[in-house]
């Protein structure tokens, strides 16, 4: 068995694309519910994974920031401070199991390392929890 029977396909997950204002990212964020989105570049690739916390660094780095650092700074522009390990779409059981103990989701990516979606923490543990 490999990754793909875990996968929730990028449709159905909420990414956040590089090219974004902060703005936007963290409309995205806040209307999603979630508090760490993978992020993806204009081709598709997954670049890591921004968090909550990667927004109040910029701000407290930063310093003075106002309405117009949010509509006009790129979400590339901010340093993220995780970057889940993807694994390949391809990748067997061993390998997701190693990566998903320190992750709440684990990326998957093909082999051009465009992202595809993601496999949860949640739904590994639900598997084992059936067998």
């Amino acid at each position: 068995m490999n990754v793909s029977f875990f996968l929730t396909p990028k449709s159905d997950v909420a990414v956040i694309e590089s090219e974004f204002t902060i703005k936007k990212a963290i409309e995205t964020i806040h209307e999603k519910g979630f508090t760490a989105v993978p992020i993806i570049n204009e081709e598709g690739k997954y670049l890591g994974t921004i968090t909550e916390g990667d927004f109040l660094w910029y701000i407290l780095k930063k310093g003075d920031v106002d309405e117009e650092d949010f509509t006009n700074t790129k979400v590339k522009d901010i340093k993220f401070h995780v970057k889940n390990q993807p694994v390949n779409i391809e990748a067997n059981m061993e390998d997701l199991f190693q990566v998903i103990l320190d992750q709440n989701f684990v990326p998957v990516v093909d082999d051009r390392q465009v992202f595809i979606g993601i496999v949860t923490r949640k739904d590994v543990i639900q598997y084992l929890g059936k067998k």
